[in-house]
């Protein structure tokens, strides 16, 4: 956490992502592909679907599953806990 003095805030520039490599590309098309074939399938119910994104600090996937109505998450792998622990790593 950065302190400064009250008047001096300036923005924060965004963090710089690094570019995807070929394998991290069909790595990712593979997960898109793996995630629509278990929905596709109805394998979590008719309320539940899964998804998945990218945690931008350490590059891992995230997998949620989550209620289709209200967007609750049920479950996800890896926790937000593990995933604070990877990012002070990284």
């Amino acid at each position: 956490m950065e302190i400064r003095p009250v008047g001096t805030e300036q923005p924060l520039a965004a963090p710089v992502e690094q570019p995807l490599s070929p394998s991290e590309r069909a790595e990712r098309l593979e997960l898109v592909k793996a995630v629509t074939a278990v929905n596709e399938s109805g394998a979590l119910g008719s309320q539940s679907e899964l998804t998945f994104s990218f945690d931008r600090k350490s590059r891992r996937p995230i997998l949620r599953i989550v209620d289709r109505q209200t967007r609750e998450v049920i479950r996800q792998i890896p926790s937000e806990e593990l995933l604070q622990l990877a990012n002070l790593d990284a």
